[in-house]
């Protein structure tokens, strides 16, 4: 397990959200947009959340260090690290430090102290695995010359398609912010044990700064950010890349894969919505089988026959080390690494072992996330602190006991990383709230939607006001010789 230079385990004492209230009903916006429910349901979710006209991914953020200071009383002081892990930032110059400079505000204001002025505030940028990186860089402060203090990472964002795109109804926005600490109350995170990967795919999903360049901010303070992407590609990075960070964490663990997986209870992956994580957890069991005994190897051979394919070849398929990267081609059209595993695949999700093996496993906080969308860099914590909260109520989560978490971020690079449960889990866990956060929706109709989706302001929402937390004030218009603050947003704290 991770060591700091005291031998003390370090890892997650808290977690704390903040999920802006404005929600759309997936089954409302399949009326509106002449989709199928049945479908949309079963791949995607339930509904999103979509940010309001004076939220940003730096007042989302700060909010959310904001509860997670007031929820486990931490004194702000002993803060040295402040994360910020983000796709979603708009200064390409400040970054964590406006979280920073907003929370040092608030907290003054109550007349508590500011977080330590030896801080650091770095800002982490891989796509949706930023937060991860942040809390690895976390963990490494504090076991060297961070030692004994306390660090902070947030992980905010905002995800937005553009209407009419195949990623419209998996949309998302909201920040979960994790305190980390020596002797840890939730769970040891154990680095030395993690498993990494990396490959450079040019087009699965990017975010060129053309395409929010000159952007009209006058009615509102919302810069839209919608990706360059390709979804069938997309399933295709984020699977390769899983089955490669495994297989490091196997080599480093000197571990049976199929003998592993089926030890563990409880995983949470990055989910940009509901059927990938299943997916990518699925064709990872399957090629953990297929290196597996007789029995593991039989099992997959019968999926095999099912589906018409030979057993040899599949296993043939899942030995070689295809280019992903290559199949970034248009003229191709066929985005398709292991074209074999996923026909296998589709046996295996009719069969009773998908239920045990897959379904099971990624239980926890799943029927929450339903009503997320994707969080981006947030997804992994968010799922992590409705999974917590769901086994706080069943106890069904034991000191000691290994939870594996995967993290990824288009572009592309994974991260498969052992927690283990901390002693004091419970008591840590009733502080999340995120039940609560979850709770209070102000649902959206049609014409409200597009509003706020196009950066507008929305009729008929003039009842919410926004307490405890933080807004956009305005957005500096000055470019004059003597003083410029064009573009650069004030905020204000509303408690």
């Amino acid at each position: 397990m991770t060591r700091s230079s005291k031998n003390k385990n370090i890892g997650i004492s808290g977690l704390a959200a903040y999920i802006p209230p404005y929600r759309v009903w997936l089954e409302d916006w399949c009326d509106w947009t002449d989709n199928q429910w049945p479908k949309i349901r079963e791949v995607v979710g339930r509904s999103f959340r979509v940010r309001g006209p004076d939220q940003s991914v730096y007042t989302m953020a700060a909010t959310a260090v904001m509860r997670l200071i007031e929820q486990y009383d931490v004194d702000p002081s002993r803060v040295k690290f402040l994360g910020l892990g983000t796709e979603s930032s708009t200064d390409n110059s400040a970054g964590a430090i406006i979280v920073k400079g907003m929370v040092d505000r608030a907290l003054e204001a109550r007349g508590k102290p500011p977080i330590a002025r030896s801080c650091e505030v770095p800002e982490f940028k891989h796509a949706c695995l930023g937060g991860v990186y942040g809390m690895k860089g976390a963990i490494r402060h504090l076991a060297l010359d961070g030692a004994g203090g306390q660090a902070i990472v947030v992980c905010a964002d905002i995800a937005e398609y553009a209407r009419g795109s195949s990623g419209e109804p998996t949309q998302g926005a909201g920040a979960v912010a994790m305190l980390l600490e020596e002797d840890p109350q939730l769970a040891i995170v154990d680095l030395p044990a993690s498993g990494s990967a990396s490959d450079y795919r040019i087009m699965d999903f990017r975010k060129p700064m053309s395409r929010f360049c000159g952007q009209d901010r006058s009615e509102t303070h919302q810069v839209q950010d919608f990706p360059v992407f390709n979804g069938k590609y997309s399933t295709t990075c984020y699977v390769d890349e899983t089955l490669h960070a495994l297989n490091d964490m196997y080599r480093k663990r000197n571990l049976n894969p199929a003998s592993y997986l089926r030890s563990l209870k409880t995983i949470f992956m990055h989910r940009p919505y509901r059927r990938m994580p299943e997916t990518g957890w699925a064709v990872s069991y399957l090629f953990a089988i297929s290196h597996g005994n007789a029995e593991d190897r039989a099992e997959l051979a019968s999926y095999c026959y099912e589906a018409g394919i030979d057993p040899e070849q599949l296993r043939a398929e899942m030995l070689s080390k295809p280019e992903v990267v290559a199949l970034a081609d248009p003229e191709r059209m066929q985005y398709e690494a292991y074209p074999l595993t996923m026909a296998v695949l589709r046996i295996f999700r009719a069969s009773r072992h998908f239920r045990r093996e897959i379904l099971d496993k990624l239980a926890l906080g799943s029927d929450t996330m339903l009503d997320l969308g994707n969080l981006y860099t947030a997804a992994l914590p968010a799922w992590m602190a409705a999974g917590f909260e769901q086994a706080l109520d069943e106890d069904s989560l034991s000191p000691g006991e290994e939870v594996l978490t995967l993290g990824y971020g288009s572009g592309d690079a994974a991260e498969v990383i052992p927690f283990f449960v901390a002693d004091g889990w419970r008591d840590a866990t009733a502080a999340i709230g995120f039940g609560d956060v979850m709770q209070f929706a102000v649902d959206l109709n049609r014409e409200q939607y597009i509003a706020l989706h196009d950066g507008r302001h929305a009729a008929g929402l003039d009842f919410y006001v926004p307490k405890n937390e933080f807004v956009i004030d305005y957005v500096g218009q000055a470019d004059e010789r003597h003083f410029s603050d064009l573009g650069i947003e004030y905020y204000r704290y509303v408690s």
